[in-house]
């Protein structure tokens, strides 16, 4: 499109080679993603301007024309992480038929995830936090996590209201003992445990789930 619209104009009056309007010289995806390892592997704490210049193969310059500073870097890189790699969990409940059947999905796939071989372990959102001073930053991605746990409580009172969990379940403890796994897990993962190891542990956290 902005090549497109260049040709176009090139012989417009007054228009010189090196105004507004010129395509970026690196392409913005690939430099995004090389941006998202590198919060995943270091965090966001961790990671400074003249990492992800070098990671990304760009100036400071072209970082901040296009990505403005770093937190808006990392924000956008929290966007393309949830759809890219964690979105797992919210396709677990709500494809699956009960609220427990989610939890297994999400607990399992959470093993293969977070293990998963050419990329960093664990989850971003989990381990960006880790010794995270930037007060935006933290309870953003607390946020985010509070989020998650506050879906599944939800498919858990829809399951309780429905007969298919007892009535005295108590949905917000049960949904918060299943996000305290899945954050578990991540940090085990990054611990250096395997896929099976994740997965044992998944079926002992789906042992307390009540069956009505």
């Amino acid at each position: 499109m902005v090549s497109s619209e260049k040709s176009a104009r090139a012989g417009a009056p007054g228009r010189r080679a090196g105004t507004r309007g010129r395509p970026r010289s690196f392409d913005r995806a690939t430099a995004l993603e090389k941006a998202l390892m590198a919060f995943w592997e270091h965090g966001y704490e961790a990671t400074s301007v003249s990492d992800l210049t070098r990671v990304m193969d760009i100036g400071a310059p072209s970082l901040y024309a296009a990505f403005g500073d770093k937190r808006s870097l990392f924000e956008e890189v929290v966007q393309e992480y949830g759809a890219r790699y964690g979105s797992f969990g919210a396709r677990a409940l709500a494809e699956e038929p009960t609220a427990r059947a989610g939890a297994a999905r999400m607990l399992r796939e959470a093993a293969a995830e977070y293990t998963a071989p050419g990329r960093p372990h664990g989850c971003l959102v989990v381990h960006a936090a880790a010794n995270c001073s930037t007060p935006e930053v933290e309870e953003s991605l607390r946020r985010r996590r509070n989020a998650n746990i506050a879906e599944i409580r939800t498919r858990i009172e829809a399951d309780v209201a429905a007969g298919v969990l007892p009535p005295d379940t108590d949905a917000t403890a049960l949904a918060r003992h299943t996000g305290a796994m899945i954050q578990g897990m991540s940090q085990q993962a990054r611990d250096g445990a395997s896929r099976a190891e994740l997965e044992a542990l998944a079926e002992i956290a789906l042992a307390v789930w009540p069956r009505a």
